[in-house]
Parts: structure tokens; C-alpha cells; sequence
């Protein structure tokens, strides 16, 4: 929303009340029909043929003139008799007030103000506006700093010259001391074309120098990484949400695998919240053939109503696995319950969040927005995925029915049954159930505590600060686009023991036994691998030293031939009925 100034009370009131009548409006009548782009503009001719529209609204009528005057009335009180009067923010009272009424029709209906809805488009873009730099803050005894863990290829940070271990001492001019990574990284980021004057300290020399780095737009990739993780056997990771990018960095990510020999696929689609459903539709595609049913909509407004059917010639044949768990969403949900529907694809991992609905961005004064459920999904077998939130309570529905769900117990079938092409049994009302379901490896409080540890360690081998390991010292730009081997920082019984002679040197680390080192061996080796991998190659490609130990995705690898079976079971059944 526009910045509104203290200085007049009646202009601050009207901006409120005009915005909020707005809202209002649409969100009760869905007055205003969608435009060629998916999205709806409001002008003064609609604003004001709303106000004047009685709106039906629990069995009586409403009019814009009640509901203006009641706000208006409301104000006045809050202005006149509320302790704080004097010092009201009208931005959070409107903000709050619009996000209220919204989220008394369902979770996912939600008001953006202008930087926030600025926000919103940038992600969509698969990009966000900084220096391009993955972080990570280390608390040695009282102190907390905050340092460079890599950058990203042709990033500003990269052409500084920043390397993993260069401590942020300052950015323009105010201390990092003590901050949270989290706040280093909001003095990192900022308005394209903007400067960060940042001051570092150089793991390998200690010496500090400060560069001026201009921010720019960073890419934030909808598909990671993809590589060759067995013989024959291709990853991809669809984690990035599905932004304007997706379908294309899909598409390359295949061709780059089946030039390297893959003839069988497990994609990842675990916490991927989803995003644009377009490019959910086109991943779809490449696996289903023309005329197969995609997804279904259900909505009120022109143009949110219509089955949306694959019109591919030649779907690619390829056995697939895909991997979901609790924070896959929306229209990464959409996607698996179509490969699922069909019996394209085997569904490994945990019950997925559960959200079936449709959201549409209606633009508002003040360059905001609201983002307006306007319809519903329904899978190919006719099934909703969305979970129950008739309650009310955000919480509970976000976390505790979502994120946060007791995964101990499992999931039961929460409605009505359908099948798949096989005849297979699946149900809705509670995202896409899994075809074999594997719990994540989830980390104990002893593996959370070593973080510390582990990355102050690593720091000082990858200085070559250690003895006997001056060989894994990274003194050079990162190596993009290396697939990790097993000979690359191998971890050994002599490095495990200088490992535990570091954490006995520190006394901030004395709640460490030896007995929970050697317990948690194998983890502590996987981070430390981890770290190295990260300084010489870069954090995604890092990523590949968790995989081995990840038992879903294995899971799906071991799972592969009966995804074969499968797909030869549709097969099959499609010839008897075209011979």
C-alpha cells in the first residue's frame, strides 16, 4: 500500500475506508471478471458500480454505503478511545483488516501491499533482487558472525570475488557483530541497482577488505539440480516452486539426462509449494498423452471453470518415481495426482499438504493486490485435494493439520474414494496420499547441536589450518556444475579424530561427549563433506552428499521396476480397449 502520512485524519480515514470497501466488494460479490492474463484491474468506473451493488451476505442486504459506514464508525472509535489513538499505523490497520476478512473465507485468499506484491511477481520470475550469496552465522563463546558459504554463478557476489569463509564484518557501514543471519541478509538485499558496501575478513588470510557490490537480479532456479544419482538412473530436483522458468528448466534438465544415458527418472517434488498451475500443466504433459486429463477447475467468474487435457502426441515413456512429503502444495500437488491418477508415475514419501484451491491476483489501488480463491482443483479420477479448514484456526491448518502433522500415525483416507485408469484406489479431501509411504530421516537434538561445530571445523580445514588434511584446503572460485564423486573430501577415521579434537578445544562445545560423536559418526561426516563440497563446487551441488543417506528418495530408486510394472499395466489396458 501506498505510505499514508500522519499529518491529516480525514485523508488517512478515506484511504482506509476506500481500499477496505474495495476489498470488500470483490471478496464477497466477485464483481469483477478476470482478464486475458488471469488477473482483474480495478478502475473507478468498477469501483464505483460496486459500491452502489446491494451484495447478498448472510440473508440480508448489504450495500456499499453499510459497509463504509461501518468502518468509518469503527475508526472513529478506535481513533477516540483507544489507548494508543494518537500513534496509530493506518498501513497495519487496513493491512490487518483486509487480511482478517480474507482469511474468514479459507487460508489461502490474501491481501499483498506493494512491496509485498512486488515480491510475489519477483519470485514468480525465479529470481529475487541481492548480491547473489548463500550465508550461515557461526556463535564462537559470546560472539555471533555471519559468513559467506558460496555464491551463485555470474552472481555480484561472485564477481567480487567473495569465497566461502569471508566473514561480513559491515554493510555500509553497520556492524554484522552479533546479528542473526537472517538479518545479515536483509542488509544484503535491496532495490536492484542499489550498492552494499561490504567489509570482510578472508578465512585463508585474515586479512579484510571492503568491496561495493551493486544488486542485482539473482536467479532462483525451479529445478536445482538434476543429475545421473546411479547408472541408468536420473535426478531431478523440482523444488523451486513452479515459477515462469519451471517448464523450460525441466525440459533441459531431461535433455541433459537422457544425453547422459538415463532411462529411468525419480523426481523430487518434496517442499515445493507449488506456484504457477500453467507450468504444472506443461511437466504434466510430458509424461501423458493427448486427450488425458491434466486437472479439472471448478470456479464461479468467466474463464476459472474447464478440464485441461494434455495435447501431447508422444508423452516420454520414461519409469518415473516422484517424491512428495508434507510441504508439497497446490500445484506440485496437481501434478502428482495426474501422473498418479494415470498410473504414470509410483508416489513415494508423506500424505502432501493438501491445498486444492485456486487463487487468482485482482489488482487494487496503490499498486497491491489481492489474491482471491476463485475456484477449486479436482484431479483427473474427480478428486479434491483440499484439506478441511472449516475451523477457522490458521494454525491448525498450516501447522498442526499440515507442516506439523503427527506423520507417527498414518494417514487415513479422509473422503470420498476414486480410481485411477488401473482400478487402483485413491481418496480425497486430504492432498495426494502416497503409493508406498517412507518417513523422512529427521534430525535428532544431538545432530542439531553440531552445527556449530561442524561449520567453525570445516572453516579451518578448508584453510588448511588442519594437519594432515592441508589438501582439502579450497583456495579457489567455485567449480559450477561438478557432479560430486566419491573421491572428493572422502571422509576418514583420521579426519573423524581431528574433528574431535577441535570440539574438545572448545568449551562452548563441552555438552558434546566423545560417546555422541562416535554415535552420530556418520552424520557428522556427512556435514563436514557437505561444507567442503560447498566451498569448492557450490551449495547445490552439496546437496548430492544427502542424498545417499536420504531413505526416501533410495526408497524410490528400490521402486523403480514396479513403477515400470505399472506404466506396462496402463499400457496393456489401453491396447485391450484400442486394439
Amino acid at each position: 500500500s501506498a505510505p499514508i502520512s500522519r499529518s491529516n485524519s480525514s485523508v488517512k480515514k478515506s484511504l482506509v475506508l476506500n481500499l477496505l470497501l474495495v476489498v470488500s466488494l470483490i471478496s464477497q460479490s466477485f464483481v469483477f471478471a478476470q482478464s486475458g492474463n488471469g488477473s482483474s484491474k480495478l478502475t473507478s468506473k468498477n469501483i464505483e458500480r460496486s459500491s452502489s451493488a446491494p451484495v447478498v451476505n448472510n440473508k440480508k442486504t448489504v450495500t456499499g454505503e453499510m459497509i463504509e459506514n461501518d468502518v468509518s464508525e469503527a475508526l472513529s472509535v478506535i481513533e477516540e478511545n483507544y489507548v494508543n489513538g494518537k500513534k496509530l499505523d493506518y498501513n497495519e490497520l487496513f493491512k490487518s483488516s483486509i487480511d482478517g476478512m480474507l482469511h474468514a473465507l479459507d487460508p489461502h485468499s490474501n491481501y499483498f501491499d506493494s512491496k509485498e506484491f512486488e515480491q510475489f511477481r519477483t519470485e514468480q520470475r525465479s529470481e529475487y533482487f541481492g548480491i547473489g550469496a548463500t550465508i550461515g552465522d557461526l556463535k564462537d563463546g559470546d560472539t555471533t558472525w555471519t559468513f559467506i558459504r558460496a555464491t551463485f554463478e555470474n552472481s555480484p557476489a561472485w564477481r567480487a570475488g567473495l569465497r566461502y569463509g569471508d566473514k561480513i564484518v559491515d554493510v555500509n557501514g553497520t556492524s554484522m557483530k552479533n546479528k542473526t543471519f537472517v538479518e545479515v541478509r536483509n542488509f544484503l538485499r535491496g532495490p536492484r541497482g542499489t550498492n552494499a558496501k561490504i567489509t570482510v575478513e578472508n578465512n585463508l588470510t585474515k586479512q579484510k577488505r571492503t568491496v561495493e557490490i551493486t544488486r542485482d537480479a539473482v536467479p532462483q532456479p525451479s529445478v536445482p539440480e538434476a543429475y545421473m544419482i546411479r547408472p541408468g538412473v536420473g535426478y531431478i530436483a523440482m523444488t523451486g516452486g513452479f515459477n515462469q522458468t519451471t517448464a523450460g528448466e525441466f525440459r533441459e534438465a531431461m535433455r541433459q539426462l537422457k544425453s547422459d544415458g538415463m532411462q529411468q527418472l525419480v523426481l523430487d517434488l518434496r517442499s515445493n509449494g507449488g506456484g504457477l498451475v500453467g507450468q504444472a500443466y506443461q511437466v504434466a504433459q510430458a509424461f501423458l498423452g493427448q486427450g488425458q486429463v491434466i486437472f479439472t477447475q471448478r470456479g464461479r467468474i468467466p474463464g476459472s471453470e474447464g478440464y485441461f487435457k494434455s495435447d501431447n502426441p508422444s508423452p516420454d515413456k520414461t519409469p518415473l518415481v516422484v517424491l512428495v512429503n508434507r510441504n508439497t502444495a497446490s500445484a506440485s500437488e496437481i501434478l502428482a495426482g495426474a501422473l498418479q491418477d494415470h498410473d504414470r508415475a509410483l508416489i513415494v514419501g508423506e500424505n502432501t499438504f493438501g491445498k486444492g484451491l485456486v487463487q487468482n491476483p485482482f489488482m487494487l489501488p496503490y499498486n497491491s493486490a489481492l489474491l482471491l480463491t476463485i475456484a477449486k482443483y479436482q484431479t483427473p479420477s474427480g478428486r479434491s485435494i483440499q484439506r478441511d479448514y472449516s475451523n477457522g484456526n490458521l494454525y491448525d491448518y498450516y501447522y498442526q493439520g499440515g507442516t506439523l502433522r503427527d506423520e507417527r500415525k498414518p494417514a487415513k483416507p479422509a473422503g470420498a474414494e476414486k480410481t485411477t485408469d488401473a482400478g487402483r484406489k485413491v481418496y480425497e479431501g486430504g492432498g495426494i496420499q502416497p503409493d508406498e509411504a517412507v518417513k523422512p530421516a529427521l534430525l535428532t537434538p544431538v545432530q542439531q547441536r553440531l552445527n556449530y561445530p561442524v561449520f567453525g571445523f570445516a572453516l579451518e580445514v578448508a584453510a588448511g589450518r588442519i594437519a594432515g588434511f592441508e589438501s582439502y584446503k579450497v583456495d579457489r572460485a567455485i567449480e559450477f556444475g561438478h557432479d560430486l564423486k566419491a573421491t572428493d573430501f572422502p571422509f576418514n577415521e583420521q579426519l573423524f579424530a581431528a574433528f574431535k579434537k577441535y570440539v574438545a578445544s572448545k568449551p562452548e562445545y563441552k555438552h558434546l561427549s566423545a560417546a555422541q560423536l562416535d554415535k552420530e559418526r556418520d552424520f557428522i561426516g556427512r556435514q563436514i563433506r557437505f561444507e567442503l563440497s560447498t566451498a569448492a563446487f557450490g551449495s547445490t551441488t552439496a546437496f548430492q552428499t544427502y542424498n545417499e543417506a536420504d531413505p526416501q528418495l533410495m526408497r524410490g530408486i528400490e521402486l523403480l521396476p514396479k513403477a515400470r510394472e505399472l506404466a506396462q499395466l496402463v499400457k496393456s489396458k489401453q491396447t485391450a480397449l484400442n486394439p
